[in-house]
């Protein structure tokens, strides 16, 4: 069966008159008069049979079938032209969504998404940051870099980066420390993962003091506290090779523990797209450099 023509001219011009509330600013926008924005919507009442206007002597106002029709007409028109804007040199261009763990976006991801827009122009990536905390379902993400075992409920995980842990703090920090045993005598600062210190001094053969030091839930925000001074953090070298290089922050022990490791991660239900075969892809081009 054919679908009525809809009368998009009118529903344009309706539109623009319900945002000014004025025929004439309306015709501005349209790049047409004033008379014919109050044309269209009137052939727009006639085909509805109902008035969508109240005609005041200084504007307009909406009827209530009017102000029924507003929203509607808004997305409509919005998600028309949010579709328009991914056509891009002959080609649709292709919306990848991303859950990102905040540490891995900033000290990893960010310096190379340069290099992976300019390979894949056909991709409109959308970075979504979390603290490791993520429901792909319910957040809409195509897929999700996270940290931990790759034992996710559901998910297939594909494995990106190793990450060991290994105590990262200021130069000034680090001039005081001869020995792992030193660091008892440190602010140590601590993640949410309550073994992390722990298992640090077990693998260099030292005592664990007692954990006193201020909590946080990204290695990101940790280190941030490390570079200003406020104790040592324990956190992935590989996450933060600029301040290292730079030596902002020194790593003073070897010593480093692999608690889990960065993955890419989809629902075993989602169909992997191509955008997300070329994401894929180009993660693990990238992780093997």
């Amino acid at each position: 069966m054919d679908r009525p023509q809809l009368p998009l001219n009118a529903l344009r011009a309706f539109e623009a008159a319900a945002r000014h509330l004025n025929f004439t600013r309306a015709g501005l926008e349209l790049c047409v008069s004033q008379g014919a924005v109050s044309h269209q919507v009137a052939s727009l009442e006639r085909r509805l049979g109902v008035p969508l206007f109240r005609r005041l002597p200084r504007g307009l106002a909406l009827t209530d079938e009017g102000l029924a029709l507003v929203p509607v007409l808004g997305e409509a028109f919005d998600r028309i032209g949010a579709t328009l804007d991914r056509y891009e040199g002959g080609r649709m261009r292709e919306v990848l969504t991303v859950g990102v763990v905040g540490t891995f976006a900033t000290g990893w991801l960010l310096p190379r998404l340069a290099a992976f827009e300019h390979a894949h122009p056909e991709i409109d990536l959308r970075l979504m940051t979390n603290n490791n905390r993520v429901d792909l379902a319910g957040e809409g993400l195509d897929c999700a870099i996270r940290f931990g075992d790759g034992a996710w409920h559901g998910t297939q995980a594909i494995p990106l980066l190793a990450a060991p842990l290994s105590p990262l703090c200021t130069p000034a920090i680090a001039a005081r420390l001869s020995a792992p045993a030193d660091l008892a005598r440190e602010t140590l600062l601590r993640s949410y993962r309550p073994d992390e210190w722990p298992r640090w001094f077990e693998a260099a053969g030292a005592p664990s003091p007692r954990l006193t030091g201020p909590m946080f839930d990204s290695s990101a925000l940790m280190a941030a506290a490390a570079l200003a001074g406020h104790g040592i953090a324990l956190a992935p070298p590989a996450m933060f090779e600029s301040d290292l290089a730079a030596e902002r922050l020194v790593r003073p022990f070897a010593i480093g523990i692999e608690l889990g490791r960065y993955w890419l991660t989809r629902l075993n239900s989602r169909r992997e797209s191509a955008a997300m075969q070329a994401f894929a892809a180009w993660l693990d081009a990238e992780a093997a450099t």
